[in-house]
């Protein structure tokens, strides 16, 4: 499947790091969301985003918007990650990468040894459920454009 601008956003639910069922049709409905898909907890590109992402939180929820974080590891790993890290946001496993494949973020080649890692990606989704931003990274050294994120945050309120 290929996310597109404009089109209705996949739903899905994923258990958090207190495994708790975390529904983006439920998040979507007080707020809008924005999505982080990376590849792997406690590596240094990963840690630099979520952290970047910690240190403005104050931003987003000025611009009325959820942060999740999503990777494929377990929701015991992203626990210990979100402790240490202290992220003030939900860390979502999608351990079973259903929601990667339907975001088209799934690796289809090997990173770090590991086959069927998570892109680097980032989407803004809207209170109506559409897709408002898409950005998919080839390169997981890369991080997302956290300026056109938050440019286009400001344009959903």
């Amino acid at each position: 499947m290929s996310i597109e601008v404009g089109q209705q956003a996949p739903d899905f639910t994923l258990f958090n790091t207190k495994l708790e069922k975390i529904s983006l049709k439920e998040l979507r409905t007080k707020s809008n969301v924005v999505m982080l898909f990376f590849p792997l907890a406690f590596t240094n590109v990963c840690k630099t985003e979520l952290c970047s992402t910690r240190d403005e939180i104050s931003i987003y929820e000025n611009l009325n918007a959820t942060v999740l974080g999503i990777s494929v590891d377990s929701p015991f790993c992203l626990a210990k990650f979100r402790e240490e890290n202290e992220l003030p946001f939900d860390l979502l496993s999608d351990f079973n990468k259903d929601v990667a494949k339907q975001y088209d973020s799934l690796c289809d080649d090997e990173r770090l040894g590991f086959k069927g890692l998570t892109k680097r990606s980032a989407f803004v989704i809207d209170k109506q459920g559409q897709i408002k931003y898409a950005e998919i990274l080839e390169n997981a050294d890369k991080l997302p454009d956290f300026d056109q994120i938050k440019q286009t945050l400001e344009n959903c309120n």
